[in-house]
């Protein structure tokens, strides 16, 4: 894996709507229905981010989701984060 500069950075961000990129890593968060609903799409991103090898650090209150994505084995991102991003993405899209 090979850590993206920062053109490369934002030419990704370009494509995965509603993410920021600060401190290294993207960071986003939703906000659902309910605690099931939220439940609900957390445990289909685990499916994905363990079929991937790839977890994000998420943070989860009552409705709310919030994410962030980074590789800390290059101590940024790659683009792993921003597959996993688009992933996610399409998992709350069909919610």
């Amino acid at each position: 894996m090979e850590k993206l500069n920062e053109d490369q950075i934002h030419q990704h961000l370009e494509k995965v709507e509603g993410w920021d990129y600060y401190d290294d890593a993207i960071h986003t968060t939703f906000e659902f229905d309910n605690f099931m609903d939220a439940f609900s799409v957390m445990t289909r991103i685990a499916l994905i981010a363990e079929k991937m090898e790839h977890h994000p650090d998420w943070h989860n209150v009552y409705n709310t989701l919030e994410i962030t994505l980074s590789t800390h084995d290059v101590n940024g991102l790659t683009d792993k984060d921003f597959q996993l991003a688009a992933a996610i993405e399409h998992i709350v899209g069909d919610e």
